[in-house]
């Protein structure tokens, strides 16, 4: 066990890093907005889920809506939801407990880490996924409280253009999922449904909810589609 999460939590550094930077961005503009690096701190230890955490964040700070900047978040979080089905064979032999710990420390990077190498190797399994695991939850804890810490203390930030961080990361994330033209359908689905209810004067956080829906739906048609042909 201590060998497996020795290995995921060596494995998982250069992703570490590179969330320790997108981390420490999410941190200033979040003590910008008026969070304290305490409640920062709390929020990224206790949901671990940078891009709901920046919706939620900037949700709060435009429109001092609660309930509309959980739904935010809790909208973008929903692929979570396939992510911990695809591990159930990884988390096998795991009492309650540790299963309820892997899950919360599961993210986007030690997720598709973990799964990389088990496609490698079998021996891959939840020792790595925890080791992984822990490493990313305290390297984004810890780089979101510097940020706004060190946020707490700087000018404005918007006037030297850091606003944009929350738009590039955005952005770099879709980048990432991307799959293609074959793949389309829910993208075009959901950002049209998005603008189309904002246009209607819907708050900007119940629009996110409604695209992620229409997104999914348009998913489960693409789906039921292929498996009829097939």
């Amino acid at each position: 066990m201590l060998n497996g999460m020795k290995h995921g939590a060596l494995t998982i550094l250069p992703l570490a890093l590179g969330a320790a930077v997108y981390g420490f961005a999410f941190g200033l503009l979040a003590a910008q907005v008026g969070f304290p690096s305490w409640g920062v701190g709390l929020m990224s230890a206790s949901v671990h889920a940078g891009s709901s955490q920046i919706v939620a964040v900037e949700q709060f700070a435009t429109t001092g809506t609660v309930l509309g900047a959980v739904l935010a978040g809790a909208a973008l979080n929903l692929r979570y939801v396939g992510m911990i089905a695809s591990l159930s064979d990884v988390l096998v032999g795991l009492s309650w407990r540790w299963k309820i710990l892997a899950i919360h420390v599961t993210g986007d990077e030690n997720w598709a880490l973990t799964m990389a190498e088990r496609a490698k190797s079998t021996d891959v399994g939840a020792a790595f996924l925890l080791g992984s695991g822990f490493v990313m939850i305290s390297v984004w804890t810890a780089s979101t409280v510097a940020g706004a810490a060190t946020g707490a203390v700087l000018p404005d930030l918007e006037r030297f253009g850091l606003g944009f961080a929350f738009t590039a990361a955005f952005i770099a994330m879709a980048r990432g999922v991307w799959r293609g033209r074959s793949q389309a359908l829910p993208w075009v689905t959901a950002a049209g449904a998005t603008v189309a209810t904002v246009s209607l004067g819907v708050p900007q956080a119940y629009g996110i909810v409604v695209g992620a829906l229409i997104g999914l739906a348009a998913c489960a048609l693409m789906r039921r589609k292929s498996v009829a042909v097939a």
